[in-house]
């Protein structure tokens, strides 16, 4: 530790801190504008410079080592006369557009200037003008004349989301931030790059003009996307969602998110949007009440039930409901007689399991790794976050192997970070694969192997890597879950992961993935898995926010199975499913409901609905609930969210019991199983609201989905 005196107070810190690091621990503010604490120090702003005794000049605060002994003044008329100084360098070409700029109110230069800026100017020159830029449908670059070349912008694309999109050309009064060669910014995290601009250069393209930050109510709650549960501040005004930016946890999302978690809410005003109950008559829908809707269906339900039996009926359930609405599901069902319920809708593999499947490791873990194995993954894209953080692994060394598809990897900037070792195989060849990693370590330790595979040059590769380092880890993401021979790929990494002494887990798909396994929305007894209930074996199916031609394996073929049934209820925030439903309920998605998610780890996180329901939409746990009143099925007698909450055993806990998470697999290891591909959403068609977000589908990977489907 290093002991310095800053204005007056002693400080200590750990050697190699700078002196702004002190300031942060002290609790004194330095202004500044370049610094970022997750970026790399650039020191090119100037605003954060300091009085240091006995150095001739002030010195730059974010830059300057702390040594023992360091008298440091930052309130000094030295220290203040240079940072005003600055200030005014900052502020001669800086655009007079305060009363129009989308950053009024919440900008650094704004704030700043009111303390170090003067009332006038000395500078009579014309200001200098810097033309706009289009780089894509989710950032504006349309002010470019209030860059202050802090070049946050740069460093987040270069060392947090791994592509370098934009750049710095030119010099002096011609330098300016643009990309290269009139390319886009395409990144999956680009949306921070607004965050973390702090003048208005940098703004939101669909938010743009539509509010004033003060006008805005902030209200926190959890994305319903990928199973990260980054924490979100949503922006409400007038009862509407107009913006969504995190709400820093470093355990979770850090202070990121993902761009379909900023610019999903789009979708939340979509034209598709449900607004009352709906019955098809005679081919055509009609609007109805809430009564009426939920009495055809009750009334339905118990037709079938008696003329076909209680089997004949079963829900598919999205993985992005909420635990309470997910709970209540799988307890209609079974109330009913039924234990057809199934979360699983894009598996091709239905095992029996014990406990429930999740990351095997801490979220925060992933940024500390010295060796991790990915398996079946297109992991920047399926998991923004979880790829940010293993990126800053290996920044640091982290040995980063790969057994994935040559569709998924192929490309040198596939994941935006270097793969150390990778075997290139089609999804039918992933077993084998790890089995020839498992034999590899098997001859090394002297000990019998899972299955037979051959000590490939590729698998000692991996093997060797994971025999070294200390915190490690084995991945199984989306389409190894989704794999026809998941058990197997689980059986076969939990042995590798024991010999290596690394971690096993899964990426898991969606925000609710681990939930739906704690809420018991699987099958029990004879039910059937969602495989079964999609092949058209059903009388009645309930569909709890998800449309199965896109939601599931069976895709378009989904279609024809659900026409099949006598009745089919879709309880849906938009205008789903209509070409098979029966019957629509508006329930409200999850900026205007009460629940809870659980991510990857296991923390459980809830929220508070952030705006009224949209007309008639109601919260679908009240939905079920009524609805199984009328069904006359005991147990329902909820009040609130948070006593269904209550109900489900361990959710009270911030975190779920130990003993419920367990990757184990008893189910034998076959090599020559798994044909076909495992089905996988592309990043913008994870469910219903990203699919529905105007921008989000505009842009480069949402384009390139639609130009293959296209060509399918």
């Amino acid at each position: 530790m290093v002991e310095i005196e800053l204005d007056g107070q002693k400080v200590e810190v750990l050697e190699g801190s700078t002196v702004m690091h002190a300031a942060e621990k002290a609790g004194t503010y330095i202004p500044h504008f370049c610094y970022h604490k997750k970026l790399s120090i650039a020191a090119n702003c100037r605003m954060c410079l300091v009085d240091v005794e006995k150095a001739p000049k002030p010195m730059p605060a974010c830059a300057t080592p702390v040594t023992q002994g360091m008298i440091v003044h930052t309130k000094s008329d030295k220290a203040i006369k240079a940072q005003k100084g600055v200030m005014e360098f900052l502020l001669i070409n800086h655009p007079l557009d305060c009363p129009i700029c989308d950053q009024g109110g919440e900008c650094q230069l704004q704030d700043l200037a009111v303390g170090y800026g003067g009332s006038g100017s000395r500078y009579e020159e014309e200001k200098r003008v810097v033309f706009h830029k289009n780089v894509g449908p989710l950032i504006s670059m349309e002010e470019m004349s209030r860059c202050i070349h802090c070049t946050r912008c740069v460093r987040f694309g270069q060392e947090v989301a791994g592509v370098m999109e934009l750049g710095m050309s030119h010099r002096g009064e011609h330098a300016e931030i643009e990309t290269f060669v009139g390319m886009s910014v395409d990144s999956e995290l680009s949306g921070n790059m607004i965050d973390i601009c702090p003048v208005g250069a940098l703004t939101s393209k669909p938010f743009r003009y539509s509010a004033r930050t003060w006008e805005l109510s902030r209200r926190k709650s959890v994305s319903p996307h990928d199973s990260t549960g980054a924490n979100l501040i949503v922006q409400v005004k007038n009862n509407q969602v107009m913006r969504v930016v995190p709400l820093e946890n470093e355990d979770v999302n850090e202070c990121w998110i993902a761009d379909r978690d900023r610019f999903s809410y789009e979708a939340l005003g979509s034209d598709e949007r449900l607004k009352t109950p709906m019955i098809k008559q005679g081919g055509q829908w009609k609007a109805v009440d809430w009564q009426t809707a939920l009495e055809y269906v009750a009334n339905g339900l118990k037709q079938i039930k008696a003329d076909h039996g209680a089997q004949s009926i079963g829900t598919l359930a999205s993985p992005h409901s909420t635990l309470e609405e997910l709970y209540l599901a799988a307890s209609l069902m079974r109330g009913l007689g039924s234990g057809n319920i199934d979360y699983r809708l894009r598996n091709a593999e239905f095992p029996a399991q014990g406990g429930v499947r999740w990351l095997g490791t801490s979220i925060a873990s992933l940024s500390q790794l010295q060796r991790v194995l990915v398996v079946g993954s297109n992991l920047r894209k399926d998991h923004p976050l979880f790829a940010q953080r293993i990126r800053q692994s290996v920044r640091k060394g982290c040995g980063l192997s790969a057994i994935n598809s040559i569709a998924e990897l192929a490309s040198p900037d596939a994941w935006a970070m270097p793969v150390s070792n990778s075997v290139l195989a089609e999804p039918a060849g992933w077993a084998q694969a790890l089995a020839d990693v498992a034999a590899a370590i098997a001859a090394d330790k002297g000990v019998s192997a899972p299955a037979a595979g051959q000590a490939t040059d590729a698998a000692k590769a991996i093997a060797k890597s994971l025999m070294g380092g200390e915190r490690k880890a084995i991945l199984l993401g989306n389409a190894a879950a989704h794999h026809a021979n998941a058990s197997s790929l689980l059986g076969l990494a939990s042995w590798i992961a024991a010999q290596t002494g690394a971690s096993v887990g899964y990426l898991s798909e969606a925000a609710n993935t681990v939930g739906a396994q704690i809420a018991g929305a699987l099958p029990t007894g004879e039910g059937m898995d969602a495989g079964q209930m999609l092949a058209g074996k059903l009388k009645a199916v309930l569909l709890l926010n998800t449309e199965p031609e896109f939601d599931s394996a069976a895709g378009a073929a989904a279609k024809a199975a659900l026409n099949a049934a006598q009745m089919v209820v879709t309880l849906s925030p938009f205008k789903a499913n209509m070409d098979f439903s029966d019957v629509l309920l508006p329930i409200s998605p999850f900026t205007e409901t009460p629940g809870t998610f659980v991510n990857a780890e296991g923390r459980v996180q809830s929220f508070h609905a952030v705006v009224k329901p949209l007309g008639e939409t109601r919260p679908a746990w009240k939905v079920l609930r009524v609805l199984a009143n009328l069904l006359e099925l005991p147990g329902f007698d909820f009040e609130s969210s948070q006593e269904v909450l209550k109900q489900i055993e361990g959710a009270q806990s911030a975190q779920v019991p130990a003993e419920r998470l367990d990757n184990s697999s008893t189910s034998a290891i076959e090599l020559t199983a798994g044909q076909g591909v495992p089905a996988v959403a592309s990043i913008y068609q994870l469910d219903s609201l990203v699919r529905r977000a105007t921008s989000l589908q505009l842009t480069a990977d949402a384009r390139q989905v639609a130009a293959e489907g296209v060509a399918a």
